[in-house]
């Protein structure tokens, strides 16, 4: 990427700031925040939900940036039903009950995590934030809850499981038997176990935002994107200067088994054949695959039984927050027909949740752990693995919290009773 013309700045003096952000910002490698709200750093005390750390971050994000985390598709009807969804529930607390014993610990394949929730796959997340997907790993191994890491990375897998050896990896696979053997030839071999593959993407949605927004990939260095630089130094020195000076242009690491193309490059990260992925590919990639399989992207509950029928251990029930088919379904809303029927297979879903209540509706109406993408995103661009662990520690507290006032101590002994639709 260019960073001269609108830039303004020689190399030497983007060395120079790169440097300096350097020694101010917070480090990759640190350990989970415990400290009372009065203790926390100066720049996290303001920072009282996970909505506040998108609001933080607006302002030092250009635009196509931010328009690229917060945006959806088209007219973003499914990314705001996936929020509406939770307003919809209120919940119906029991009272008296002895909660002085409560905890959050949640088991999911063969794990017990100190909490319901993980962390979502990010694609191009070290592009919005300096090594995202780095802090991200960091931050969930400190804090005992599961990372998922997207094919779509600008940082190699193989050094995403050295720094937390229990993450998973998400593949956007093509419907080619041979690309697909040789791919999970190489997740295996570094050592993942849980594979989350989506099927949701047979091609890419059409996000309109990001053409709005002088968003592209590869990115072109176009006048407004120049400007949207320069005009917000914090973003150009501390991610994109850094990123190229200590570890080149940044690739997409992961989409095949072999390393993609630079994201910069006139070469698109390789979508070809996706539209060709069916159930016959996922059969192959159970007898192929010896942990976990989760299918990410469902939202019919008919798929959501051939999940289970073709052997997965779990599903992830999503419309890929909203950035793909727009007016999809919210997954709440199909989530007590699909938990019904279930049976062995664990259900995880994503799409809208914000809070520690929005986690308890949702294990409430079946769900076994939850899954959130942005907030986390925003946390990490935000104050780095110490933004994540805040972002942790916030919705822990808040389900802490909430299950005291439901009665309850165990997620475990959430179900239907506790929430009731709160229009019809």
């Amino acid at each position: 990427m260019s960073l001269s013309a609108g830039a303004c700045l020689e190399m030497g003096d983007i060395t120079k700031a790169a440097d300096g952000l350097k020694q101010t910002a917070p480090p990759v490698l640190s350990t989970a925040l415990k400290a009372a709200p009065g203790s926390l750093p100066a720049r996290l005390r303001d920072v009282l939900a996970l909505d506040d750390f998108e609001r933080h971050c607006k302002p030092f994000l250009p635009r196509m940036i931010y328009q690229y985390v917060a945006g959806g598709v088209e007219t973003e009807s499914a990314m705001r039903n996936g929020r509406q969804a939770y307003q919809d529930y209120g919940f119906i607390p029991r009272a008296l009950v002895d909660t002085s014993a409560r905890s959050t610990q949640t088991s999911l394949f063969g794990k017990t995590y100190s909490a319901p929730f993980s962390i979502g796959p990010l694609g191009g997340a070290a592009f919005v934030a300096y090594r995202a997907d780095l802090a991200l790993a960091s931050a969930a191994r400190s804090c005992n809850i599961p990372m998922i890491l997207s094919a779509s990375s600008l940082i190699r897998l193989e050094d995403v499981i050295a720094v937390n050896p229990d993450a998973w990896f998400q593949g956007y696979l093509a419907g080619d038997f041979d690309r697909i053997t040789r791919m999970l030839d190489r997740v295996e071999a570094a050592g993942y176990r849980n594979l989350v593959v989506t099927v949701d993407t047979p091609i890419l949605g059409n996000r309109e935002h990001n053409i709005r927004s002088g968003f592209a990939m590869p990115i072109r260095v176009t006048p407004r994107v120049m400007v949207q630089s320069a005009t917000h130094p914090r973003w150009l020195l501390g991610t994109v200067a850094r990123t190229f000076l200590k570890h080149g242009a940044p690739h997409f690491e992961n989409t095949e088994a072999d390393r993609g193309p630079p994201m910069m490059s006139h070469k698109v990260r390789n979508t070809v054949a996706r539209d060709k992925l069916t159930w016959e590919h996922i059969a192959f990639i159970r007898r192929r695959w010896k942990g976990p399989l989760v299918i990410k992207g469902i939202i019919s509950p008919h798929d959501a039984l051939m999940a289970r029928d073709h052997g997965a251990e779990g599903i992830i029930l999503s419309n890929h927050g909203g950035r793909q088919l727009d007016h999809a379904m919210a997954p709440l809303r199909v989530l007590p027909e699909v938990a019904s029927r279930k049976g062995d297979m664990k259900v995880i879903i994503d799409g809208g949740i914000r809070r520690g209540s929005d986690v308890l509706k949702a294990l409430a109406l079946g769900a076994d752990f939850t899954l959130m993408g942005r907030p986390f995103l925003f946390a990490a661009a935000y104050d780095a693995q110490r933004g994540v662990e805040h972002a942790y520690n916030i919705m822990r507290d808040e389900i802490m919290r909430d299950m005291a006032m439901l009665g309850v101590n165990s997620v475990a002994e959430l179900n239907e009773n506790f929430v009731r639709k709160a229009c019809p």
